[in-house]
């Protein structure tokens, strides 16, 4: 039988690998090579660094999957030197990503009395995460525009942007993995010269990694008067944020835009069917076998569905002031990392089911993602 370690924040692993093997969860910052020096298998997330250091002591792992997007804390040469199979999770939480930033739009707008129809939005980063991001704007009829000169050297058809085109619309949403090497590197893509660029009346998303902006910088921008508008996900030096960024934000959270309960799930899915396919067996478990109903999981339309109900029905799933007032009011007292393991429940748009009977439920609710009755 196995032994299949996993990052102890990994949900449902005993619904999806329970069959499969021992079961033994971890710490995924405490994490050393003594305590997985028997593991065949090992699941983990980005704040564990998989590297010749962490498996020195084990002779015997044969596959490294984590459950992210993001890769840059896996040494894939390292495994690839040593024939150990490796599995991401691309795509798993881009919809949750993309919510996030639908949320915060919409807080935003209120706050500041903009229609976001109107609102030009720059994506720089069109992998899943950017391309699911374009999709929700779309939904909403909002223009935007995608900013990814790797992808557009790739082929990919898309309409492209450069990226200073894309740091001149209202909003400026980041979604580039972290990349510190080559002619499109991202560490610190908006550094102080970037930053200065931008307009007071601007908006600035990041959701990807912290170190694409330069913190000191935007800390020291912010100090002097400048009047961006800051949504922050995501901090130079996790878990050890500059905190006096912080009061300069009108929404800060934990690293948790793509924490969604599908998002999470579907990234541990994504390493069970990568896991069957490397064992050569057929994968029986499903995402729809072990999610819940959702706390509130149908809204019974009394009107037509305009743009003020969108909205309503946008907070009632996800409301990010949430999250931004439980990383202000607990950071300094459980810390960075705890607020994380002990994210609460949240759910995506398609766990609302719109009953609308005689109203008009428009399609705009349908291409966000909300499900019709």
């Amino acid at each position: 039988m196995m032994n299949i370690y996993y990052d102890e924040n990994m949900p449902y692993v005993a619904d999806f690998f329970g069959g499969m093997g021992q079961l033994f969860p971890f710490a995924g910052r405490e994490v050393d090579a003594e305590q997985i020096s028997n593991a065949d298998v090992l699941l983990v997330r980005s704040i564990t660094q998989v590297n010749q250091q962490l498996l020195a002591r084990n002779p015997r792992i044969q596959f490294v999957g984590t459950a992210t997007i993001g890769v840059d804390h896996i040494d894939q040469p390292y495994l690839a030197s040593k024939n150990i199979a490796f599995s991401s999770a691309p795509g798993c939480n881009a919809i949750s990503v993309a919510e996030y930033v639908i949320s915060a739009l919409v807080i935003c707008g209120e706050k500041y009395q903009r229609d976001i129809s109107e609102l030009s939005v720059g994506i720089v980063g069109a992998g899943n995460t950017g391309t699911r991001v374009s999709e929700k704007l779309a939904a909403l009829g909002i223009e935007y525009k995608l900013c990814d000169p790797l992808l557009e050297r790739s082929g990919d058809e898309r309409q492209f942007h450069s990226l200073e085109d894309v740091l001149a619309c209202d909003v400026i949403s980041l979604h580039v993995p972290l990349t510190r090497e080559g002619e499109h590197a991202t560490y610190h893509l908006l550094d102080a010269n970037k930053l200065s660029r931008l307009k007071p009346e601007q908006w600035l998303f990041t959701a990807c990694r912290g170190e694409v902006i330069d913190n000191n910088a935007l800390l020291s921008m912010k100090q002097q008067g400048h009047g961006l508008t800051l949504v922050l996900d995501v901090w130079e030096g996790e878990p050890n944020v500059l905190q006096p960024l912080i009061e300069y934000t009108d929404i800060a959270t934990a690293h948790i835009a793509g924490y969604s309960l599908e998002g999470k799930a579907r990234g541990t899915e994504m390493l069970y069917q990568a896991l069957c396919q490397h064992l050569e067996i057929d994968p029986t478990i499903t995402l729809d076998k072990v999610l819940p109903a959702a706390e509130v999981s149908e809204f019974e339309l009394t009107s037509d569905a305009d743009s003020i109900m969108r909205n309503k029905l946008i907070k009632m799933v996800y409301d990010v002031r949430r999250d931004d007032a439980i990383f202000r009011s607990q950071l300094n007292e459980i810390g960075f990392d705890n607020i994380r393991k002990t994210y609460p429940v949240r759910r995506e748009f398609s766990s609302l089911s719109i009953k609308a009977g005689e109203y008009n439920a428009s399609q705009q609710l349908m291409d966000l993602g909300f499900k019709l009755k």
